[in-house]
């Protein structure tokens, strides 16, 4: 289904004076709905940063936190449990109403006192803390938290606090003086936000088309239009760039890479992403629940002859569940996930292991080389006793009793370690409620001190506690952070930005230029 907006302003958007410069971007796979709010998928959140605005910005071209004014001018704690935030005056939407703080609050509000269910699960693994939201004036908010918050701008920088406008939004269907879940459904096909660039098509998981949009409050967009369309193979992403139906093409494996620069009129480029692919495993299916098997898989997989294998030695190996956008909180120093395939082989004796087949779960496509990790990971378990098989199909499997186990992708949702492994592994988060992880009255103790303490110290060293009991009782083996690449037409230049989340088509003034801009 084809799904266009039609308001004036949207229509207005396709005209400009200034000269024209267009893209194409040729993309792995494109989301079947975009709202920020309800959004988590590495999919997904490459297309918000375009055309929707958070009220504290980022410096994007650094790793460290480096907080600037966006649709709120400046912000100040006015007692330990109350933000209050100036709104910047003269902001539009894409369909050309005014942003006021009735906006605001009703963005912040339906994800801090979600009754939507996604939206919901969203407040549930990264808002919690979070009350609500109040008006003071028309460009005056408070926002309020349960507890003091260590994390402030942090959380106010989340994509998934993008602001929307309450009118549009409630007219979308029923009545429109309520917000109801027709209405937020109505909104992920049909999106209007603040941003450079206006959604002006969508055709869900097939192709979107931004559009400048001329009202923007902050630099002019350096595009006229930006079209990303699927292209899920990658020797059909490569032809495609070659023929001109594309100008940049994303997520190519470093095997093809030689097939790019062979022509002289393609470049690629590459970098080591902000997220580990994973290997996931249920404590709970029957055979995985004695942590000495679960330690035994992870211990048996050789990361750096995946490394080597896959990416050409080129991806990060982690000895824990961090990394260096991680800033103060970065740990290198622990160690958590090691290889031993001699102590593998002694717990899975130890724990009575009677070759039980083992199913490692994958997308054939999904992940770049996810099923090449999977068949050489069931070769490395082969080595030390087990009986593996990889099962390939399309569907999530995460919140199956029967899953033992499966590849998965572990973003860094936001630049801490609660915004990586925090937002899957938190009591009560996605893998405790898809019933494939276990947190206990201990556990919640120190998550506690890691989430809330205001010391860094005192943070650090309740993680460090974390990943000691990840250790010993493993739900995870973070394998590598992947080494993605993509393509280029000559003339154009253009990289994700080291302060973004994963995969961000950022093409904001400053992030993107043409040879004849």
């Amino acid at each position: 289904m084809k799904v266009l907006l039609t308001t004036t302003a949207a229509i207005a958007c396709l005209a400009t004076g200034a000269l024209a410069q267009s893209i194409t971007v040729g993309a792995a796979n494109v989301s079947s709905y975009l709202d920020p709010g309800r959004d988590h998928s590495n999919v997904g959140s490459q297309f918000y940063y375009n055309a929707f605005d958070t009220l504290i910005g980022k410096n994007h071209d650094s790793i460290d936190a480096e907080w600037q004014p966006a649709l709120a001018t400046e912000w100040t704690l006015v007692d330990p449990l109350t933000m209050e935030l100036k709104l910047r005056e003269g902001v539009t939407f894409h369909n050309g109403e005014e942003m006021t703080a009735d906006d605001v609050v009703f963005s912040l509000n339906r994800m801090y006192q979600a009754t939507f269910p996604p939206y919901q699960v969203r407040s549930k693994d990264r808002l919690s803390n979070f009350a609500e939201a109040v008006k003071i004036d028309d460009h005056t908010v408070q926002v309020k938290v349960e507890r003091e918050e260590p994390l402030w701008e942090t959380l106010l920088n989340l994509q998934q606090v993008m602001i929307i406008p309450e009118d549009y939004t409630k007219a979308l269907s029923g009545d429109p003086d309520v917000a109801e879940d027709g209405d937020f459904e109505a909104f992920s096909l049909a999106p209007v936000g603040t941003g450079p660039y206006a959604v002006s098509e969508f055709v869900p998981g097939e192709k979107i088309v931004y559009t400048r949009h001329d009202g923007f409050w902050g630099d002019a967009a350096p595009l006229e239009q930006a079209t990303v369309i699927r292209i899920p193979e990658t020797a059909s992403r490569i032809t495609a760039l070659k023929t001109g139906e594309a100008d940049i093409i994303t997520n190519v494996a470093p095997d093809q890479l030689d097939l790019i620069n062979g022509d002289p009129n393609l470049v690629t480029q590459g970098a080591a992403t902000a997220l580990f692919h994973v290997m996931i495993m249920n404590v709970n299916n029957p055979a995985l629940e004695d942590p000495r098997i679960r330690r035994a898989l992870s211990l048996a997989v050789d990361r750096d002859t995946l490394n080597e294998a896959l990416w050409y030695g080129k991806a990060i190996v982690p000895s824990s569940h961090t990394m260096a956008e991680m800033g103060a909180l970065h740990q290198p120093d622990l160690v958590t996930f090691e290889y031993d395939p001699e102590e593998a082989r002694r717990l899975l004796d130890e724990a009575g292991y009677d070759g039980t087949e083992i199913t490692f779960d994958t997308d054939a496509v999904y992940y770049t080389n996810g099923l090449l990790a999977a068949q050489a990971i069931i070769e490395m378990w082969a080595e030390v006793g087990v009986n593996g098989r990889v099962n390939t199909g399309q569907a999530w499997t995460g919140g199956k009793p029967e899953m033992m186990v499966r590849n998965w992708s572990n973003p860094m949702y936001f630049a801490d370690p609660f915004g990586s492994f925090g937002v899957m592994w938190a009591p009560g988060g996605p893998s405790e409620g898809e019933g494939r992880f276990n947190t206990d009255a201990a556990y919640a103790e120190v998550w506690d001190r890691f989430r809330f303490s205001k010391d860094v110290e005192a943070r650090k060293a309740a993680y460090a506690e974390l990943m000691e009991r990840i250790k010993l009782d493993p739900p995870v083996l973070p394998l590598y952070r992947p080494y993605e690449s993509w393509a280029m037409r000559k003339g154009v230049s253009w990289a994700p930005k080291p302060g973004h989340i994963p995969y961000v088509l950022d093409f904001r003034a400053g992030s993107i230029a043409l040879a004849d801009s």
